[in-house]
């Protein structure tokens, strides 16, 4: 039985991509007030073993073949990264002469196993939601001992030594980061990290959207002062 689900295939760039989540259930070391997926019942940043891979990479070599993506993208129910089989994953498809891009929030990857396993991919997204301590704390619900300081300080360290496209996603959440401090907060951020490139989106799902949503004028405004850097 597979533990592999997936999205419906879709074209970003005239790229073919197949989206696959990778874990059974939620397992993250966050614990976000405004997750989709909801509440972090497993919140773990070590690996963890799953069954065996061999039924859902069988799976997945049948959808490889039916729908003849371009990219697969690790998009998935938390942190891939926990997955201990994630780099015997990658390494089927990369056989395939597949592109991988991994979503991962970011905080892993200045671990030498973590890194060994992300450079491994052709892009690699992190991402912030927040821009203070006070709210990193609150609202993402971190494992004891994270700091944002350290979160951000990871992903420029993983990026100064990663050959692939680093994309560094920023969610503009009402109420948290879409003041003009902030704003100008999340600009030194971009620049410490230096990623190839960046992706700034909103609360889209629609249970947040109404408390933590921005306005469409606002979202505009923000999102010309980050890409225009």
């Amino acid at each position: 039985m597979s533990n592999f689900s997936y999205k419906d295939i879709y074209i970003e760039d005239g790229k073919t991509v197949l989206e696959i989540n990778i874990l059974p259930e939620k397992y993250c070391n966050f614990d976000c007030i405004f997750c989709p997926i909801g509440r972090s019942k497993y919140k773990i940043d070590t690996q963890k073993s799953f069954d065996e891979v061999e039924s859902s990479l069988i799976e997945l070599e049948k959808k490889i073949e039916d729908t003849k993506p371009e990219l697969i993208f690790i998009n998935s129910k938390g942190e891939a990264l926990v997955h201990d089989k994630i780099e015997e994953i990658i390494d089927f498809i990369k056989s395939k002469g597949l592109s991988v891009r991994l979503l991962s929030n970011g905080y892993l990857l200045s671990k030498n196993e973590y890194i060994k396993i992300a450079n491994k991919c052709d892009e690699v997204i992190g991402e912030i939601k927040v821009i203070t301590e006070e709210h990193f704390q609150k609202v993402q619900r971190p494992i004891e001992g994270y700091t944002l300081e350290e979160y951000i300080s990871n992903m420029a360290y993983f990026n100064k030594q990663y050959k692939g496209k680093f994309i560094f996603e920023i969610t503009i959440v009402k109420g948290y980061n879409d003041d003009n401090k902030s704003v100008k907060k999340i600009k030194d951020v971009i620049k410490e990290i230096s990623p190839d490139k960046v992706i700034v989106v909103r609360m889209d799902d629609e249970i947040f959207k109404k408390k933590l949503g921005v306005s469409d004028e606002r979202f505009e405004k923000i999102s010309k002062e980050l890409l225009n850097l």
